[in-house]
C-alpha cells in the first residue's frame, strides 16, 4: 500500500491518522498515494501561520519578498522534470504539464518582476497624493495599503496542481501574508512535491507556507476578519463555502473562481477559406484536447453563424480525428487521460444530459482507441463534439468538464447576444473575426458577462496566447456562474491581500509615511 501523503503544518511534515483516500494513476489505475489529514490540528496550524509566518514576512519589505518569490519560481523551473513525471500519472502529456508547471513558475516570475518595479522597498504603499480636507491645507488625507494580519487559505482545483497554487501563493507572499494551501485530492501528490521543492530552496521563513494534504474540514472555523480564502473549483462548492459563518458573520474575504460555460464566437465574415475560419477550428480543437479538456477556461459553447455550421462541424471533426489518445509519453500521443475514472464517469453522465438536446458530431463517449495503455484501467475518453438543436437549453446550464464542446448556431447579433447571456457569466470568451464592426458590437454586448474577452484575427494570431491561457498581468475571473471573483491582474492581486486605510491628519504626519 502506498504511503499516506504528508501535510506540512507548523513547519514540519506530519501525517493524519488512518489509511486515507486512495489516489490512482489516471493511466494504469495503480495507487499513487493515499491522502488523509484526519486528526491534524488545523487550528494550531492557522495560529502558527499568523503568528510566526506573518511576523516573519512583515519583517521583510515588498522588494525582499518579491526576490523570495523569484527564487521559488527558479527552484520550480530547475526541477520541472520531476513535476512533469508526476503529472503524467495524472494523465497529462508533456504539453499539458508545461501549461501547468511552466505556467506556474512563469506566473510567479511575472509577479516578482511587477512587484520589484512597481512596489516600494518598504512595508507600506502610499496609494495616492495628499488630499486637501481643509481650506488652508493644514488638514489632509490619503490612503495607505498595509499587510493584513491574517492568513490566506488557498483551496485549489485538481486540474492545475502547480499553477493553481502559484497564482495565489505568489501575490500573497509578496503582500506579506502567510498561506495555507489545500490542493484537490486527485492531484495532491503533485502539489506536495512542488511544495517540497520550494521549501528545499531555503528562502521561505518559518510559518510562511503550509500544506493540508487531505480534507480541510474545520479549517474555515478558525478564520476571522483579517483572513482571506481563495477558492478555485465548482460553482456548487463555492456557493457552499460562501455560507460558512466565517464569511457571513466574520467578514472573511472570499474570492471564487468557478468553472463556467465559456464561449468562442465565429464572425459572419469568417467563412470557409478564410484565415479566421481556420483559426477558429484550430482553437476549438486545441481547447477541447489540452489537459483532456479539463480547464476552467476551455470552450464549452462554440457559437457559429447558421450558414457556416455544416462547414465548421466537418472541419472540427476532421481536426479531432487527427488526435491520438493514450498514455502520456507513448509515441504519437497528443491527448492524455482524464484525472480519474470517477471524473470520466462524471463527464459521460454530463454528455448524456447534453445529448437530450444535441446531436453527436464527432466521438464516442463510450469507446476510444488508446495507444500505450489499457482503456479499461485508464480514464480515457474520446473528444466529443456536439451540435445543439434549436431552442436547446442544456448547453447553457450543463458543463461536461472534459474534452467536450457544443456547436450552437446563431442568426444575427441579437440572437448571439441572447445565447451568450444564457451562460450566466463566464471566465473567458473569444471572438474570431476580421470585421471590426462585428467585433466591437459583439464585445460591447458580451463584456459584462465575462472576465476576459480575446479577439483574434489573422493579424494577431501568431502572437496570441490563446483562448485558454490567463495572463498574470490581467484579471482572471468572471461574473455570475464564473464565481464573481478576480485572481491575478498584476499588482491588483497583491493589493487584494492588503488593507486600504484612509489616514487623516496634518501633512507632516501623512508625508512622514513615505520615509
Amino acid at each position: 500500500m502506498p504511503d499516506v501523503l504528508p501535510s506540512y503544518l507548523q513547519d514540519r511534515w506530519t501525517i493524519g491518522d488512518g489509511e486515507g483516500v486512495a489516489v490512482r494513476d489516471a493511466v494504469t489505475g495503480a495507487e499513487v498515494a493515499r491522502v488523509n489529514a484526519d486528526s491534524l490540528d488545523l487550528s494550531a496550524a492557522v495560529t502558527h501561520a499568523r503568528a510566526v509566518g506573518g511576523a516573519a514576512l512583515r519583517a521583510m519589505d515588498f522588494t525582499t519578498r518579491a526576490d523570495m518569490v523569484k527564487q521559488l519560481a527558479l527552484a520550480l523551473s530547475e526541477r520541472k522534470e520531476e513535476l512533469y513525471e508526476l503529472s503524467a500519472r495524472a494523465g497529462s502529456t508533456r504539453a499539458d504539464s508545461a501549461v501547468d508547471v511552466d505556467g506556474a513558475f512563469g506566473t510567479a516570475l511575472v509577479f516578482s518582476s511587477l512587484a520589484r518595479k512597481g512596489l516600494p522597498a518598504s512595508n507600506i504603499i502610499l496609494e495616492d497624493e495628499l488630499i486637501p480636507l481643509s481650506r488652508s491645507g493644514g488638514f489632509t488625507g490619503r490612503h495607505i495599503l498595509t499587510s493584513r494580519r491574517g492568513v490566506a487559505i488557498q483551496i485549489n482545483a485538481f486540474n492545475f496542481p502547480v499553477w493553481g497554487m502559484l497564482e495565489k501563493l505568489a501575490p500573497a507572499l509578496i503582500a506579506g501574508v502567510p498561506s495555507i494551501v489545500k490542493p484537490a485530492t486527485q492531484t495532491a501528490y503533485i502539489t506536495e512535491h512542488a511544495v517540497r521543492i520550494m521549501l528545499e530552496r531555503g528562502v521561505l521563513p518559518e510559518g510562511a507556507l503550509s500544506l493540508v494534504s487531505g480534507s480541510a474540514r474545520g479549517l474555515m472555523d478558525n478564520l476571522g476578519g483579517q483572513d482571506t480564502v481563495g477558492f478555485t473549483g465548482s460553482a456548487a462548492t463555492a456557493a457552499l463555502l460562501r455560507q460558512h459563518p466565517c464569511v457571513t458573520q466574520r467578514s472573511v474575504r472570499f474570492n471564487a473562481e468557478a468553472d463556467s460555460l465559456n464561449s468562442s464566437i465565429l464572425g459572419p465574415d469568417a467563412g470557409p477559406g478564410t484565415a479566421e475560419f481556420d483559426l477558429y477550428v484550430e482553437q476549438l480543437a486545441h481547447e477541447m484536447t489540452v489537459k483532456a479538456g479539463q480547464k476552467c477556461t476551455a470552450i464549452r459553447r462554440a457559437f457559429v453563424p447558421r450558414h457556416a455550421v455544416s462547414a465548421v462541424a466537418e472541419a472540427v471533426a476532421d481536426r479531432l480525428a487527427r488526435e491520438v489518445v493514450g498514455a502520456p509519453g507513448a509515441e504519437g500521443v497528443t491527448m492524455g487521460a482524464l484525472v480519474s475514472l470517477d471524473q470520466r464517469d462524471d463527464v459521460r453522465a454530463r454528455i448524456q444530459q447534453l445529448t437530450r438536446e444535441a446531436d453527436l458530431v464527432y466521438g464516442d463517449p463510450d469507446h476510444v482507441d488508446v495507444v500505450g495503455a489499457d482503456d479499461r484501467n485508464g480514464a480515457f475518453l474520446s473528444p466529443v463534439l456536439l451540435l445543439a438543436r434549436d431552442g436547446a437549453s442544456t448547453p447553457h446550464s450543463v458543463e461536461a468538464f472534459g474534452p467536450v464542446s457544443t456547436l450552437l448556431p446563431y442568426d444575427d447579433g441579437a440572437h448571439l447576444r441572447d445565447l451568450v447571456e444564457r451562460g450566466e457569466g463566464s471566465l473567458a470568451a473569444s471572438i474570431v473575426s476580421a470585421d471590426d464592426r462585428f467585433v466591437s458590437d459583439t464585445l460591447i454586448d458580451i463584456a459584462p458577462f465575462h472576465g476576459r474577452v480575446l479577439i483574434i484575427d489573422r493579424a494577431n494570431a501568431h502572437e496570441s496566447t490563446g483562448h485558454g491561457i490567463p495572463m498574470p498581468q490581467l484579471v482572471h475571473g468572471g461574473p455570475g456562474r464564473a464565481g464573481g471573483g478576480e485572481e491575478e491582474g498584476g499588482l491588483r492581486a497583491v493589493h487584494n491581500h492588503l488593507q486600504r486605510t484612509a489616514i487623516q491628519g496634518a501633512p507632516r504626519v501623512t508625508n512622514s509615511l513615505a520615509t
